[in-house]
């Protein structure tokens, strides 16, 4: 028991890297969506996102809810990891109904919601980064610590 308590720095410092590097495979390539999109590369697209973007998204909430864990974070009591949590839900939400759906299609309407979809997990990822970054209300006795 004692060397899993001495553990946690380590362990708390690997689920960060393991956070951070899914952030950016989750969000990162939506940033080539319109540009694959408009060079017809729709296969490609799809297959990038079922294949790294929306599992690296699903490994964002397990890898947080573990370093929440580590950390003895009371979700209820830090609203900010609260707020990111719902906002994670959102980003979810709009890759399985908006981008997913669309990528493989080139009409007007898939462009639109692959365009939406787009927006709004960006928008989400700038919110979520604030609120990681700077956390708004701090931990106070949101924590176990």
């Amino acid at each position: 028991m004692i060397a899993i308590l001495e553990s946690t720095d380590t362990v708390t410092r690997i689920l960060y890297l393991v956070h951070i590097l899914s952030v950016v495979a989750a969000f990162g390539p939506l940033f080539l969506y319109p540009r694959m999109q408009r060079a017809g590369e729709t296969q490609a697209m799809a297959a990038l996102h079922m294949k790294l973007a929306f599992p690296a998204l699903v490994v964002v909430w397990v890898v947080g809810m573990g370093m929440a864990g580590t950390q003895q974070i009371k979700l209820g009591g830090t609203w900010f990891v609260t707020i990111s949590i719902v906002l994670w839900i959102v980003a979810l939400c709009a890759s399985w109904f908006l981008i997913r759906p669309a990528i493989a299609d080139t009409s007007a309407q898939a462009l639109k919601m692959l365009s939406m979809g787009i927006g709004i997990t960006h928008l989400v990822l700038v919110v979520t980064l604030y609120l990681m970054i700077f956390k708004p209300g701090g931990y106070g006795a949101g924590t176990g610590t």
